[in-house]
Order: structure tokens, then C-alpha cells, then sequence
């Protein structure tokens, strides 16, 4: 039994599902999860909330969280030194990729899971929940999830055979992405890798519109126009697996209960 542990500063796409794909049909016998989260907020006050998931004494610990390079991530990461620490983070933790490394640490940085329009005239609880359900959908259909699932499964494979693990250090591009997604027609292939790469844009519109712009005559329509463009990523992203599905080629890889992953392509088939 390999005991995964979780801990969520603040808010990116992926950390709304990170641990349930990891075991999608609450069946998988081989790991233990426990997740603890600071919420919303993420100052280095915060990551007091390592300390609740050391009672857990995890073998292997999943840090989210937008902007690792931030001192609440850096602070909750180090927290579990000497412990198989894996980051998981959007593109602007990208400049701390090397301290990552000289910790040992491993990192899979989401280039297109983008930051929001966070700006209170624009921004409110219903808009906040259609934009994650917008970059859930792209991260999703586009293969950037499988690819953080595959990544961390293949780590708790390594803890479970008794070796060190070798823990990811992967940037996931649009080209990566559709990689793991395995799509078999060329127009669902290109459709998702538009989806990713406008989805990967609207981190610059937000930005623009939250730190750079003060009037609100000009950042007010930078985040809103942020967020249309996440939502017709969201669709071009759906129509890439509308047309997988059209084929009958929709590529899946469900867990076995012992953790094995296993594949299938065909609706009607088994997966082995």
C-alpha cells in the first residue's frame, strides 16, 4: 500500500481532480490518500497545513499549487524534504524549475493551466466556477491530465516495487499533451492542440488585465476577453473528442483495483 499525499495551496485547474485520477472508481487496493488544502489563500502562513498531512507520513507528497516559485508553495514543498516530493504547477513556476531540481524535487508545470481573471468587477463566484469547468475541459480532452496521472501513477509504481522512484520533470506543451491523449484522427489532433495553445494564451490576457493595466476601462474587457477565449478553447477541445468519438476511437485507460492501467480503444471492448 503506498500512501499518496496531497497538499493544494490556492487554485489551479488541476487541483480540483488531481487525486481522483488517480483512482477513478474508488476501487484501486495499492494506495491511500489523504489531501489537506490551505484553500483559496496561499501565503507562507498557510502552508502551516503541511504539518496535518506529516501525521499521514506519506511515502510520496503532491504539491499544487499556481506559481510554485511563490514563498507559500516553497515553504509547504519544503516542509517534506528528503520525503519523494512532486510539484505540480502552472507555466510561471517555470523560473524555479532549477531550484526544484537542486532540491530533488519533481515538477510537472501546466503551461495552459492559466491563471484567472481576478479582477472584482469582472470576477465572481459563478464566473470563477465556469472558468475552472472551462480548463477542467481542456486539460482533460487535450491529454494534459493523462499525462499528470500516468506521471504520478508511474512513481507509485516504483515505491511499490521497493526502487527509488524517478520522479517527473516534465513541462506539458500542447505538442505533449495530444501525446498522452493518443488521438487517431489528424483534425481531432490539431483541434486539441488549438485548444491548448489558445487555453495557454490567456495566461498573458490575465496578466496584462490583473497586474500591468490600472484603468479599469482596459483591464475590465482584458479578463473578460481571458475568459471567452477559455471558453472556445473548452469547445474546440470537446469537438476534438466529439470526433474521436465519431470513429469509435477514443483511446481510455481506466485503473485496474491493483493499480495496473489499463487500455482500450473501442467503446464495446474490454480493457486489458
Amino acid at each position: 500500500m503506498v500512501k499518496v499525499g496531497v497538499l493544494k495551496m490556492g487554485a489551479i485547474g488541476t487541483a480540483l481532480l488531481v487525486e481522483y485520477l488517480l483512482d477513478e472508481r474508488a476501487d484501486r487496493e495499492d494506495i491511500e490518500v489523504r489531501v489537506v488544502t490551505s484553500g483559496a489563500k496561499m501565503s507562507p502562513d498557510e502552508a502551516v497545513v503541511a504539518e496535518k498531512l506529516k501525521e499521514f507520513d506519506p511515502d510520496v507528497v503532491i504539491v499544487v499549487s499556481p506559481n510554485a516559485a511563490l514563498p507559500g508553495p516553497k515553504a509547504a514543498r519544503e516542509a517534506f524534504e528528503g520525503k519523494p516530493v512532486i510539484i505540480i504547477s502552472d507555466a510561471p513556476a517555470k523560473k524555479a524549475k532549477d531550484e526544484f531540481v537542486e532540491k530533488g524535487f519533481g515538477y510537472i508545470l501546466i503551461n495552459a493551466d492559466s491563471m484567472i481573471g481576478a479582477r472584482r468587477e469582472f470576477l465572481d463566484p459563478t464566473e470563477m466556477a465556469l472558468f475552472n469547468a472551462d480548463v477542467v475541459k481542456v486539460l482533460a480532452a487535450t491529454g494534459a491530465f493523462r499525462l499528470v496521472q500516468e506521471a504520478i501513477d508511474k512513481v507509485i509504481d516504483d515505491i511499490k516495487a521497493g526502487k527509488e522512484p524517478e520522479l517527473p520533470r516534465v513541462i506539458v506543451t500542447a505538442e505533449r499533451a495530444v501525446e498522452a491523449a493518443k488521438f487517431t484522427n489528424p483534425y481531432a489532433k490539431a483541434k486539441a492542440m488549438a485548444a491548448y495553445y489558445i487555453a495557454e494564451k490567456v495566461a498573458d490576457i490575465d496578466v496584462k488585465g490583473c497586474f500591468i493595466e490600472q484603468d479599469p476601462n482596459k483591464y475590465i474587457p482584458l479578463v473578460a476577453a481571458a475568459h471567452e477565449m477559455m471558453r472556445v478553447a473548452a469547445i474546440e477541445a470537446d469537438r476534438a473528442r466529439e470526433i474521436e468519438k465519431g470513429g469509435d476511437n477514443v483511446y481510455r485507460n481506466p485503473h485496474a483495483k491493483d493499480g495496473k492501467i489499463l487500455s482500450k480503444t473501442k467503446l464495446m471492448e474490454k480493457p486489458e
